[in-house]
């Protein structure tokens, strides 16, 4: 009906339609304020009874076949005759079965008379005498639910307008029903979801608690522990399989209401069926019964804490049976197959966590072996390299390495000042594998190989869109470091506009990415270096005082290799030592002239420049001998003994490798005892070796 055919009906026709409107509104609001089955066909019936000869209302809803229908409820006047609910019957002999396939109402004249024609009914049939009943279809544009029934008196009439208003009351009802199976159905998929996460996080925490554990009771323990909060067993039990083949130890046996630990650990040998199911990997469920025919250490344990239902399953490895884990509950049959599919793949990842500590067992015992014979030479490296790569043994140098065993171990901040080349770098990295933190991250910055605009950025990190570029989030160098060392070189050439945001990250241990506002807490240890005179820098105004004096904690000066030429043999040595085995090259000597030219060069670029030096000179060599470029030597002091003829007077190094070369020609090149060269000289035996060394004087001189 359009509008205009509204406004031209009559007054009492719009007065009905508007009460029919009124009402629906009024059964739209019920059925929210009551959406149950039975609620909504009270609803439906009070207030539909209002305008129409109906006295009950009955659902009925398809079964999952959609073959058949069920009555499930049911809405009327207390003098009708009561359906009994519960009943189904087939849908090809019904009228719910003709108002569902065309999806149109079903007028029933005589509702005994159908309710004879299905067998499952007739016994029923007797109720519906003297009365009809109307059949809609519950339906909606994704699912066919049921029929609706409206039922009255025989000689009841019922106009198309009535007709339209039970179809909007069963078209209300359709929707609430199939609201109702939606809101079932994600109620049962929140359910899967929720167990699903509880086992993916059970492995997890299984997985996270088990995985570093190289210890066999730590392992059990801590499996037996995560495995309780998931599972809530009164009793966890780890059983390893021993010397005899069907012996099984066991390693833990945890009861958390027990104080302490049992007295005797019973020890389980299965029978022969029970040993061929755990060599399929097969589990098993246990009932009080079971329980009582296990072997009877373990029995009588299990029932001493009233132990009632168990489940097993066996830890298998490639080798084989290892072992088993089994779970105990005081309720009985308190287990059920969803947690024992459960524990097969808990067993799974027990299973490889033992493999990997047997495994580590063994590698452990391999490795105190190799350690063992390895013993001398890694103190022969020690007594050459000091500490790991750092080459050095001269006085000078000494007290370097005095100042970092001395530092190491605290958090001070440590200031590195030297030349370019002298191994800042090296020192640092000591200072953190000495320390405490030397188990977390080394992380290290470059501030005079950085633009001043990226600085802040590596130091600091940003955030996704802080600047033009920034396409994701990024951790800084400040964050990497955290619980570790963050060595800052070159830290002269930081900007001075971004020296106070690095002044209160070193005091505060706290910063901002760029683009960020939230305060990020960290725990760094600072190294920092530099060749620069950072004092004449603050006069400058190109370095900030308070920065200073909070890098300068605790400062090291790390000499230049001019001011420590003792130690050029040693790192002549090591850098021919090791890059001939990277070239693959065989060299065994250097010559006396060679060594002395190295020795007196004035390296500028320090032990850089000496190493690069050494590269060059083992790619020129082709035999045995290294073969030293020494015209590419800068040496004042030879050229001042040698040049033109003339003689300068002998440096104290050589007129003390002489005054030693000749007591060891005298004495034949005996070194210690009556009649040695340390006797000659007056010197400690240990004292003469150590000037032969750092003199480079063999007998092949």
């Amino acid at each position: 009906m359009t509008s205009a055919d509204y406004t031209r009906a009559p007054e009492s026709w719009r007065t009905l339609a508007n009460i029919r409107y009124q009402s629906l509104r009024k059964l739209s609001a019920a059925i929210a304020a009551d959406p149950s089955t039975g609620g909504m066909l009270r609803s439906v019936r009070q207030i539909l009874s209002a305008l129409l000869s109906i006295d009950a209302v009955l659902l009925m809803r398809l079964d999952k076949d959609e073959r058949t229908a069920r009555f499930v409820a049911l809405d009327q006047e207390a003098a009708t005759p009561a359906v009994d609910l519960g009943a189904s019957f087939e849908l090809t002999v019904s009228a719910t079965g003709k108002a569902l396939a065309e999806m149109e109402p079903v007028f029933v004249p005589d509702l005994s008379q159908a309710m004879l024609a299905i067998p499952q009914l007739a016994g029923q049939a007797g109720l519906g005498q003297h009365r009809c009943a109307y059949v809609f279809p519950i339906a909606t544009p994704r699912v066919r639910l049921g029929a609706l029934v409206f039922a009255s008196a025989k000689n009841a009439r019922f106009s198309s307008e009535d007709a339209e208003l039970m179809a909007s009351a069963a078209t209300q009802v359709a929707v609430a029903l199939e609201s109702e199976m939606v809101a079932g159905e994600a109620a049962r998929c929140r359910q899967q979801v929720q167990e699903e996460r509880d086992r993916l996080q059970l492995l997890l925490d299984i997985n996270n608690q088990i995985v570093t554990k190289k210890d066999l009771y730590e392992l059990f323990q801590s499996a037996s522990q995560t495995i309780r909060k998931y599972f809530v067993n009164d009793c966890a039990g780890f059983w390893l399989r021993g010397g005899d083949a069907h012996q099984f130890e066991c390693a833990v046996l945890d009861f958390p209401s027990h104080k302490g630990p049992p007295e005797n650990y019973p020890t389980y040998e299965p029978t022969s069926a029970d040993f061929e199911r755990m060599t399929h990997r097969l589990p098993r469920i246990l009932v009080e019964q079971d329980i009582g025919t296990l072997s009877s250490p373990v029995a009588s344990a299990l029932k001493a804490e009233s132990i009632k239902s168990m489940i097993s399953a066996p830890l298998v490895t490639a080798q084989g049976v290892v072992g088993m884990i089994a779970l105990g509950s005081r309720q009985p049959q308190y287990f059920n197959q969803a947690d024992l599919d459960l524990l097969l793949q808990v067993e799974n990842q027990i299973s490889l966590a033992l493999e990997n500590a047997i495994a580590y067992g063994r590698l452990d015992a391999f490795k105190n072996r190799l350690q063992a014979e390895n013993l001398y030479l890694e103190s022969e490296i020690c007594s050459e390299l000091s500490l790991e790569d750092i080459v050095g043994d001269s006085p000078t140098f000494r007290k370097v390495l005095d100042k970092v065993a001395v530092v190491a171990p605290t958090r001070s901040t440590v200031l590195l000042h030297g030349e370019t080349g002298t191994g800042k770098e090296l020192i640092a990295r000591a200072i953190h594998n000495a320390s405490p933190r030397q188990g977390r991250t080394f992380v290290k910055l470059n501030c005079a190989a950085i633009p001043s605009a990226l600085v802040e950025s590596e130091l600091f990190g940003h955030e996704k869109g802080a600047f033009t570029g920034a396409f994701a989030q990024r951790r800084g160098r400040f964050e990497v470091a955290d619980h570790g060392t963050l060595f800052l070189d070159e830290v002269g050439d930081i900007a001075l506009e971004l020296q106070p945001k690095l002044l209160r990250a070193i005091q505060e241990q706290e910063f901002e990415r760029v683009g960020s506002n939230r305060t990020i807490q960290v725990d760094v240890r600072f190294v920092a270096a530099t060749h620069q005179d950072l004092k004449a820098m603050i006069r400058d105004n190109r370095f900030r005082e308070d920065l200073f004096y909070r890098l300068n904690v605790f400062p090291i000066e790390i000499p230049p290799l001019r001011e420590r030429r003792e130690d050029i043999p040693l790192l002549v040595h090591y850098f021919v030592s090791r890059l001939s085995r990277e070239m693959q090259k065989t060299i065994r000597r250097i010559p006396r002239n060679a060594m002395d030219a190295l020795t007196n060069a004035p390296w500028p670029g320090n032990v850089r420049e000496l190493e690069n030096f050494i590269e060059r000179a083992v790619i020129l060599t082709n035999g045995e001998d290294l073969q030293v470029p020494i015209k590419e030597l800068d040496q004042p002091a030879l050229v001042g003994r040698h040049a033109g003829g003339t003689n300068a007077a002998p440096t104290l190094r050589e007129s003390e490798r002489s005054v030693i070369f000749d007591a060891l020609k005298a004495s034949d090149w005996k070194v210690a005892g009556p009649g040695g060269a340390a006797e000659r000289l007056g010197l400690k035996r240990s004292t003469l070796r150590n000037k032969m060394r750092r003199l480079s004087i063999n007998k092949a001189d």
